[in-house]
């Protein structure tokens, strides 16, 4: 893994530091625009971690719109159809939209993983195959003896 974030909460595999794509370039998807806003610093107003493992809230809606269509060179980007394709991701499981959190939505790390990085996935995490962590660490599962 690369980078910590704040405090060494954050470790992003390998595979998630694709060098940024030029303005207006039609490489990048919006998920991975959303995890390059969240690891840095300068975003924590608009967009952050949250919550559950992998949960983001997005506290600035139209800036974060307006951010995206930056990017994409489309200007009249809004948080309407920012959100419109957010909602794509659902149906493949990328992200889904946290119930009852306004803004706030959760990455499934291992279907994007496995989806968008089937074969390079273990060679970034040196050799075997763990799960990616973002924001605050999922719970453990131990078990305690009787």
């Amino acid at each position: 893994t690369r980078g910590q974030g704040r405090g060494g909460r954050f470790a992003f595999p390998d595979w998630a530091y694709k060098p940024e794509s030029s303005p207006g370039s039609r490489q990048i998807q919006l998920w991975h625009f959303i995890l390059e806003l969240l690891q840095k610093e300068e975003y924590q107003g608009v967009i952050a971690w949250q919550g559950d493992y992998g949960e983001f809230v997005i506290k600035d809606p139209d800036e974060v719109a307006r951010l995206w269509g930056i990017r994409k060179c489309k200007p009249h980007m809004n948080y309407d159809k920012l959100s419109r394709a957010l909602r794509y991701y659902y149906n493949k499981r990328i992200l889904h939209k946290t119930k009852g959190k306004r803004f706030t939505y959760k990455f499934n790390f291992s279907k994007v993983v496995l989806v968008n990085y089937p074969f390079n996935a273990r060679q970034s995490w040196g050799g075997g195959f763990q799960t990616p962590f973002w924001g605050p660490s999922p719970p453990s599962h131990t078990q305690t003896s009787p």
